[in-house]
């Protein structure tokens, strides 16, 4: 890491505080062939060189180089500790401003739950919460500029879309609570073929017997029912996914291939951009097209998540059309 010799790092710590925890953390190193970077001082309202390494921790609130929000209990009331929000930061590269936005947005809390309706009303707590983020980023407070949403959405399958297509010749069974009656468990068997078991569906249990479905060609089957983001195509966009869903992820150090069988795979960790920082992108691109969006340790255990990256390069003068729009190169 020698070669970057400027950094930011910003880790929310502190647990404590009900109202403002979020746990997220941003880390960004900055390579020393890159001459002017300023980032953005959302109290004093203009951009301020960086040098040097800072590293900011346990409360985030008076730090003016960043936003940092929680969202608001009523959004997810069931989950009383919910610690999801977002941290932005603003930077300039030479002529060209961006914001960078770390998310994490609301789970399922029951794939029974997930399974009753299409969409599930998870993806519709996902749906208010990511939609108060960008409304957020481009409120008046401050000038647009282009933006770069990432982190754990929490995007799921269309969870009975899904089931009706995996067990597709199945029937079902359903058991209930004895005291509530509640439904427990749903367990899906093939017709024939000695009534074989393919799915146990549970509060926090997808036991589904054929793992390769997940794994196969990427699971690119099943990107049909990754459809979260969809209402929200006119105002953001998302390169082609080409790497396996990123979770549930076996924590078995020797099993990094290995999904857990508590949730139905999905592709939740994900790096979204503004139309305009799409077309920074592609505008940036040359004759060796350096443009990645690929996940990390495919072979390797890295937790419940499997980390995503996107790699570009960003051309010399690629923003110069709105450059004096941002007056980033002046040293204020």
């Amino acid at each position: 890491m020698k070669d970057y010799n400027r950094a930011r790092v910003y880790l929310d710590e502190n647990y404590k505080s009900q109202e403002h925890f979020t746990a997220l953390g941003s880390f960004y190193f900055l390579h020393e062939s890159l001459k002017n970077i300023y980032q953005f001082d959302f109290k004093a309202k203009k951009y301020k060189k960086v040098t040097g390494k800072e590293i900011y921790s346990d409360t985030l609130e008076s730090t003016p180089m960043l936003e940092k929000e929680k969202f608001p209990q009523d959004y997810f009331p069931e989950c009383k500790w919910s610690r999801k929000g977002f941290i932005r930061t603003r930077w300039c590269i030479t002529d060209c401003a961006f914001d960078l936005v770390n998310i994490h947005l609301f789970h399922d809390a029951s794939n029974l739950i997930a399974w009753e309706t299409s969409p599930s009303v998870y993806s519709g707590i996902r749906h208010k919460a990511l939609g108060y983020v960008l409304d957020r980023i481009i409120d008046q407070r401050f000038e647009k500029v282009s933006y770069f949403v990432f982190g754990d959405f929490n995007f799921r399958l269309d969870a009975k879309a899904v089931v009706e297509t995996l067990c597709a010749k199945a029937t079902m069974q359903t058991i209930r609570a004895a005291d509530t009656n509640e439904v427990v468990k749903l367990i899906f068997r093939e017709s024939d073929n000695d009534r074989k078991v393919m799915l146990q569906l549970e509060k926090k249990l997808f036991d589904y017997f054929n793992q390769d479905v997940f794994r196969d060609n990427n699971g690119t089957a099943l990107l049909e029912f990754d459809r979260e983001l969809s209402v929200f195509k006119d105002r953001l966009y998302e390169l082609d996914i080409s790497f396996p869903p990123s979770y549930p992820y076996s924590e078995d150090s020797s099993q990094g291939r290995q999904y857990m069988n508590t949730r139905c795979p999905a592709w939740c960790d994900r790096i979204l951009m503004s139309h305009s920082a799409k077309e920074l992108i592609l505008k940036s691109e040359n004759d060796e097209k350096i443009v990645i969006y690929d996940h990390i340790g495919p072979n390797v255990c890295m937790g419940d998540h499997k980390p995503v990256f996107l790699s570009f390069r960003i051309a010399a003068g690629a923003g110069k059309p709105i450059a004096n729009v941002h007056k980033c190169c002046v040293v204020q």
